[in-house]
């Protein structure tokens, strides 16, 4: 792996547990273990141009995760499989980290393009989820509105669970979204629940 691409890593690792604002130059130098110099030649525009790259590596990865997951046969299990995902993301770093995106969206102040960069990674998710909802012959404003409350509802669950140190959010969430898109494509959802 690059400079470049371990300086990638290592923003989007530190946004998770930090924020934009509590990722510094001097932590991703330490983290990545890659010098002052290589990060002003592969970012001219410092810490701003590379959050705002971390941001967009995030976001493409995760829409094709998000991608993979919809692809299945039940769309409703499918959707509930980014909750219960998460769950596992949140309980493994015992509820020190969180969205990327979501961070990349609140540290405007430090980082414009980095926020512009995850409104276009939510529209994204939007988009594949509606496609996929339509996919299942939900009608074309259904299908965007679900997908909107679908994304909203995870980043909040996910927001709500490190706050709380619990999962409780997510696996209600994760629940009630199954049985949403299951009201709507006229699917049984499968998907155990916990909590």
């Amino acid at each position: 792996m690059g400079a470049r691409d371990k300086l990638i890593d290592s923003a989007i690792h530190l946004m998770r547990r930090y924020g934009i604002a509590g990722t510094g130059i001097a932590q991703l130098l330490d983290h990545s273990g890659i010098s002052r110099r290589s990060v002003y030649l592969n970012f001219p525009g410092g810490k701003s141009e590379l959050v705002a790259e971390a941001t967009r590596a995030a976001g493409e990865a995760s829409s094709a995760l998000m991608r993979t997951l919809t692809a299945g046969a039940d769309v409703a299990s499918s959707i509930a499989a980014f909750p219960a995902m998460w769950r596992e993301t949140l309980i493994a770093s015992d509820f020190t980290s969180g969205c990327p995106i979501v961070a990349a969206a609140l540290g405007r102040s430090e980082s414009d393009a980095a926020a512009d960069a995850a409104g276009q990674t939510f529209a994204d998710w939007e988009r594949i989820i509606a496609d996929r909802l339509r996919a299942e012959d939900v009608e074309a404003d259904t299908a965007d509105t679900l997908a909107t409350t679908i994304v909203a509802a995870v980043e909040g669950a996910i927001v709500m669970s490190l706050a709380a140190r619990s999962t409780v959010p997510l696996d209600r969430t994760g629940k009630q979204l199954a049985e949403l898109v299951s009201q709507h494509t006229g699917q049984a959802h499968s998907v155990a629940t916990r909590g």
